[in-house]
């Protein structure tokens, strides 16, 4: 197959199914990106960037919009050039996040267009107004109820949609559920894997291995959707519970999600303002290779996985597939994954002693909590294995191109 895949930092969601496709052999890649993106060697690649920045002084509801139109544009202007060279794809296969969905059909309007579909902004019942720490205004609702604009464009254009879990695909408009396939792309599981004999060494000398009691957590950045500042306000109570317990926490200083702060100030400085904890034992790791990142999971006694309804992460499927017990929050994406005492544990968000008094039960009966750490993996394994990924794809790929595609835009 000739197939275009269309993603700002690819590979991102498409890389396992990209790997088999190139372990297959036979097949022409073409990934549009921008310059930063990784990419992938054995993929040809056009990089594409937005003609010029957002418009000064632009009403602020419609500032994400127009940046999507202009990337928009530039996937366009691409996709045009590359047409121009004979090459006709099977697929399109993007992702409508950055608004590179939206014009791909303008140019190939007889091939089929996959389109991954992460998240529609809700007013409510999701992330939006969830924690009363950052509350939301008429303000906020209007400008969140414009941002859809580019999921709505990009919806009408795709052929097929996929989301990664139930939850995320259910808050779509019912009008547009049906179009939309359920497909989790897959984490490593013959990567992420317990090993008892894993140890994490520290320029201090330090060596901490699973003999050590140790909490971790992991996210991109250390921000409150994913509950950072709660799981700190646990690790006060962690540190002052348990004088031999090690909280190692993993995640850089930006923001991915949520508010953002001012210049200069970060929410892991805000958070050490009003915690105590024993900076000996909490050691922020900031962002570091994949390969030390699992040695932080194997040697993990709990993992603390927080997030407010939102997209899951990768990460709380890695935890799981290296046998770490989870203690999640109990919120709608972590609870399509996890039941409370049959593979993980569950927690209040807002409960810093619950998050505690979690750490504590894992201490206390460490040997009755092995099921949940077995249990855990189990439900990686079978649930959100690459292989099963991959077949979900590889199946939509059949389907689209075997199906007629909707009637061609007019040029």
């Amino acid at each position: 197959m000739k197939i275009i895949f269309i993603h700002q930092n690819f590979p991102g969601q498409f890389r396992h199914i990209v790997q088999d496709l190139l372990t297959e052999g036979g097949h022409q890649i073409v990934t549009l990106c921008e310059p930063h993106a990784p990419g992938m060697q054995g993929v040809q690649r056009i990089n594409h960037s937005p003609a010029r920045k957002v418009t000064t002084g632009i009403h602020p509801y419609i500032a994400d919009t127009e940046a999507h139109v202009l990337r928009g544009q530039g996937v366009a202007k691409a996709l045009l050039e590359l047409k121009k060279t004979g090459f006709e794809p099977d697929i399109m296969v993007a992702h409508m996040g950055w608004g590179e969905a939206i014009y791909p059909k303008d140019i190939y309007p007889n091939v089929p267009l996959l389109t991954f579909f992460e998240f529609f902004y809700q007013n409510a019942g999701a992330d939006a107004g969830f924690d009363p720490e950052y509350p939301v205004g008429l303000d906020d609702h209007l400008r969140i109820r414009t941002k859809n604009i580019t999921n709505l464009l990009s919806l009408q254009a795709a052929d097929m949609g996929i989301s990664p879990t139930a939850w995320q695909r259910n808050l779509y408009p019912e009008e547009y559920r049906g179009k939309i396939r359920l497909a989790h792309e897959g984490v490593n599981t013959d990567l992420a894997v317990p090993d008892s004999t894993a140890t994490l060494e520290f320029g201090s000398g330090l060596k901490l291995t699973r003999e050590n009691e140790i909490i971790t957590y992991v996210s991109r950045n250390l921000e409150p959707y994913r509950g950072f500042h709660q799981f700190m306000r646990a690790a006060e109570k962690i540190c002052e519970r348990r004088p031999n317990t090690y909280i190692l926490i993993v995640g850089g200083d930006d923001v991915s999600y949520g508010r953002k702060l001012p210049a200069g100030e970060t929410y892991r400085a805000q958070m050490l303002k009003q915690v105590k904890i024993d900076p000996a034992r909490v050691i922020f790791l900031g962002k570091i290779p994949y390969q030390q990142y699992l040695k932080v999971l194997q040697v993990s006694s709990a993992h603390v996985y927080l997030t407010v309804p939102f997209v899951l992460s990768w990460s709380m499927l890695e935890a799981m597939s290296a046998e770490c017990l989870v203690i999640g929050s109990n919120t709608a994406p972590v609870k399509e994954v996890i039941n409370h005492r049959s593979n993980g544990l569950l927690v209040d968000f807002f409960s810093p002693d619950a998050i505690a008094d979690a750490v504590d039960s894992v201490f206390a009966h460490p040997d009755q909590m092995q099921y949940l750490r077995t249990a855990a993996r189990k439900t990686v394994v079978e649930r959100y294995h690459i292989k099963d990924g991959i077949a979900a794809y590889r199946k939509l790929f059949t389907e689209l191109v075997k199906a007629p595609t909707k009637n061609p835009t007019l040029h």
